[in-house]
């Protein structure tokens, strides 16, 4: 996956001691992968969706309370997973556009160096774990 060493991000990084044009290149092909996967999921999952709300349209003639309230669970998790894919999506996407910015790698929020670690684990992170928990302690 990603290679050990330093991120290094923003313009003439290939050439700063850190990550190499190769390595850039290794992470562009892994975060393009994740976000084709991810377009592909989605897309599955609002066909799924579609399928899903025209058998309910003409599947209501005498539904009871239970039956109703089935649908409306199973029409919760769809659109609960559709969300978290475009999230996901989007965030790959994010990661792309910061890679071509010259971005990639460093925090949003304080700028410095976003852990290999955390990049391997979570190729589309674009904040350090420190700043991760502080806006996750505000957001409680």
């Amino acid at each position: 996956m990603l290679v050990n060493g330093a991120v290094v991000a923003g313009k003439g990084a290939s050439t700063v001691k850190g990550r190499s044009a190769e390595e850039f290149e290794q992470i562009r092909v892994i975060l393009q992968g994740r976000f084709e996967e991810l377009d592909r999921e989605y897309e599955e999952a609002v066909a799924q969706n579609t399928r899903l709300r025209l058998v309910e349209i003409g599947d209501a003639a005498g539904d009871d309370q239970a039956d109703s309230g089935s649908k409306t669970a199973e029409r919760d998790a769809a659109t609960s997973l559709l969300r978290t894919l475009l999230d996901r999506r989007t965030q790959a996407e994010h990661a792309l556009q910061r890679l071509d910015d010259g971005t990639y790698g460093n925090c949003e929020g304080c700028s410095k160096p976003i852990p290999v670690e955390r990049l391997e684990v979570f190729p589309s992170a674009t904040t350090c774990v420190n700043c991760k928990q502080v806006r996750e302690r505000r957001a409680s």
